[in-house]
């Protein structure tokens, strides 16, 4: 806006008998939410705070990895060895075979948000604990904040336990939706772990089914 044209039209208004004159002012518009830089100062304030229990016994955390503007976030368990030892999240067989049925939908790695409900590994690659899971929740949660997601995808009865806050049998909910306790817009699907399907190789088909459902909530959100 040219500041002196203005002054200029004002004074030219005043004489012709304008007393008061209100001047619109244009709206700007909000800059645009960073996810990513958003997302790094989570991170930097878990590496921070330190007050995900595992961190002691592991080699540090493993961060979210992904797209942060994707519809859909998947939420695993917890790190593996593979894991620990790369500082990214399902690079493991695992990982790998996740990757593999991805891509099978046409849905790439890239194009997704993976992340796991703690940040560190467990020793022995055992489940976490009660106490373990609720030390790193907040930081779940705040990620999903930011990522604003359609869907979150839970890998397993850890990830289910750790979103929804309640443990369901998982080959009995598989497959089913639940709203997000702390977002009702965002959807909970439930699903297995890819390292269960690797385990229970009949199992991979309910698998496969439920990563072509994941492609139509999307869209259908």
């Amino acid at each position: 806006m040219d500041t002196k044209k203005v002054f200029s039209t004002l004074e030219a208004l005043r004489e012709i008998g304008f007393g008061e004159i209100y001047v619109l002012r244009e709206k700007t518009e909000g800059k645009k939410e960073d996810k990513s830089s958003l997302l790094k100062q989570l991170y930097e304030r878990l590496e921070r705070e330190k007050k995900c229990v595992l961190y002691e016994s592991a080699s540090g955390y493993v961060f979210g990895e992904g797209d942060p503007n994707s519809p859909v976030v998947f939420v695993g368990e917890a790190p593996g060895e593979e894991e620990d030892k790369l500082k990214r999240p399902f690079v493991g067989r695992a990982g790998q075979y996740l990757n593999s049925k991805l891509e099978e939908i046409g849905l790439k790695r890239e194009r997704v948000y993976i992340t796991n409900v703690v940040k560190s590994r467990p020793p022995g690659n055992r489940a976490p604990t009660k106490e373990e899971m609720a030390s790193c929740l907040p930081y779940l949660r705040k990620e999903i904040e930011i990522i604003k997601p359609k869907l979150i995808v839970c890998l397993g009865s850890t990830a289910m336990k750790g979103i929804l806050g309640k443990e369901y049998p998982i080959t009995k909910y598989r497959g089913k939706t639940f709203p997000y306790p702390y977002d009702n817009r965002i959807k909970v699907f439930l699903t297995y772990h890819p390292a269960y399907v690797l385990r229970n190789p009949s199992s991979e088909r309910e698998f496969v089914e439920d990563l072509k459902t994941i492609l139509k909530l999307i869209s259908e959100a």
